[in-house]
């Protein structure tokens, strides 16, 4: 064994030793309480259908994009799917990236310079903090979702200032204070940047995210959206100012140096937002079934939940082998619902992390709550 091949091997067992190795599994048959799939999109025939026949009028569509944006990958089509997303969630000019990921990565690490100042809250999704890595900026964290160490970081800001937070939390389920940074942003000549992935086509009127529906579109630098968690598809857009669109397709390497998304995808993209825009029932229906699981919860598993009215409710489990425990128990009972363990969440605040889903049953709903309740600890 090489070298390096011996010290992959001991990180891995140091990893296992700690409770806390990953590994890819397989949960077919389960009910799903794990993916971000809020409104069921990514299994709704009715989607499957919009976009069968959406692929059907292209018929001279590439199966690939042959390249990047920037030398043969973009089309008309590509173009006229961000003007009607950038209109759709209210905006005046967006650009669409490969993932999530990607999106973040490209704003952090292109945007800020080596002069300015990034403050960002300290749960904020990996993506955001690999990005700001990639900058030159000053970066600091402040308190989750704590508006007077925001104020406290702000005064001691220099440079073009932006704040990075998320509309709602990918590990706690929580909201941002939107209202009350937005006008600590303006008032101390702030960039808020706000990651609407868990929040899109579940709040706002049809779905258009937190931002749109407290009204505060023009007090926002750059939103991110992505498609992959309840519009059931792929890929983000990045919403702001078409000048900050014009930056990112000159800067912003995630967006230059990657092969465009093909035209199957760009295809849901479009299908997921117009069956999105008729189906509002579908987030009525989410939002009563969060408000069940809550119900049935009662004040025992209440009180080790994070407060918060999204489609992430979590308990928390402290200890990496305990929240396994209690995961295993879970998923042998037909309820797949998922550990997050530490390192991805601070040691001592590991918790399960239950996603409601349109589609989720009161049934299922009890069936889980009631196991839960005979193996907390």
């Amino acid at each position: 064994m090489s070298e390096a091949e011996d010290k992959l091997r001991l990180t891995l067992e140091e990893r296992s030793s700690q409770e806390s190795l990953r590994s890819l599994t397989v949960t077919d048959g389960l009910v799903d309480f794990c993916s971000n799939d809020y409104l069921g999109f990514s299994r709704s025939q009715a989607l499957k259908d919009r976009i069968r026949d959406e692929v059907a009028r292209h018929q001279d569509y590439r199966i690939g994009s042959t390249g990047s944006r920037l030398i043969s990958g973009n089309s008309v089509y590509y173009e006229g799917l961000e003007r009607h997303l950038a209109e759709f969630h209210k905006a005046e000019s967006g650009l669409i990236f490969n993932s999530g990921y990607d999106a973040n990565l490209g704003v952090f690490s292109s945007v800020p310079q080596r002069t300015d100042t990034i403050l960002y809250d300290r749960l904020v999704h990996a993506s955001i903090r690999d990005g700001i890595r990639l900058s030159h900026a000053r970066a600091f964290a402040f308190e989750h979702n704590d508006v007077e160490d925001l104020e406290r970081k702000l005064k001691g800001a220099s440079g073009v200032i932006y704040v990075a937070v998320e509309s709602v939390y990918s590990m706690d389920g929580d909201f941002a204070p939107l209202p009350e940074m937005s006008e600590l942003c303006g008032r101390y000549g702030a960039n808020l940047i706000v990651d609407e992935a868990h929040a899109t086509g579940v709040f706002g009127q049809r779905g258009e995210g937190r931002v749109a529906e407290l009204g505060l579109q023009n007090r926002v630098f750059a939103r991110l959206h992505t498609f992959g968690k309840a519009l059931g598809t792929h890929g983000a857009i990045v919403l702001g100012s078409s000048t900050l669109r014009s930056y990112l397709v000159n800067f912003a390497r995630s967006f230059i140096y990657t092969t465009a998304l093909p035209f199957h995808s760009l295809a849901s993209i479009r299908c997921a937002y117009e069956l999105l825009a008729s189906e509002g029932e579908l987030m009525k229906n989410l939002k009563e079934k969060i408000q069940y699981l809550k119900n049935r919860a009662g004040a025992d598993i209440l009180k080790k939940m994070i407060p918060g009215e999204s489609a992430i409710q979590c308990v928390l489990i402290p200890g990496n082998s305990e929240v396994r425990r209690v995961a295993r128990g879970i998923q042998e009972a037909g309820f797949d619902v998922c550990p997050i363990m530490h390192p991805t969440v601070p040691a001592g605040s590991e918790r399960l992390r239950i996603c409601v889903h349109a589609f989720n049953t009161e049934d299922q709903i009890n069936g889980l709550i009631n196991k839960l309740r005979t193996l907390l600890p």
